[in-house]
């Protein structure tokens, strides 16, 4: 039988963000981030860290982020692409919560620490 791993019942329990990784699929090729962001809180740090990369998806919601003196807004079906230890910082844009998945992976050719990422 396919395991199927209940995200939206794991995010609030985890602070409002939660990782498909390591610890549940056993492997260091890939990760899920799925995030909820409440209107008026505060920002939550989005930095893939050295050796990784991201791409965060808006999937519902308005988000705003901020990171090396620019602005993003991204808008559900929306995405950014980030390298590194590239940080932005997101937050909810509007009255209703705002959601996020973030697909990574590691850089070709980069040793993988054990830490899983910096988010």
């Amino acid at each position: 039988m396919k395991e199927v791993y209940d995200l939206e019942g794991r995010v609030r329990r985890e602070g409002g963000e939660t990782i498909l990784g390591l610890k549940d699929l056993d492997t260091h090729a890939c990760y899920l981030i799925y995030g909820v962001l409440d209107p008026g809180g505060p920002a939550r740090i989005l930095k893939p860290g050295d050796g990784h990369e991201e791409i965060i998806l808006a999937t519902g919601g308005t988000i705003r982020l901020k990171g090396g003196g620019n602005e993003v807004l991204l808008r559900p079906g929306q995405a950014v692409y980030l390298k590194g230890v590239e940080t932005w910082e997101a937050y909810c844009e509007g009255e209703y919560e705002a959601r996020y998945v973030a697909a990574g992976g590691h850089t070709p050719g980069r040793e993988h620490g054990h830490g899983e990422h910096s988010h």
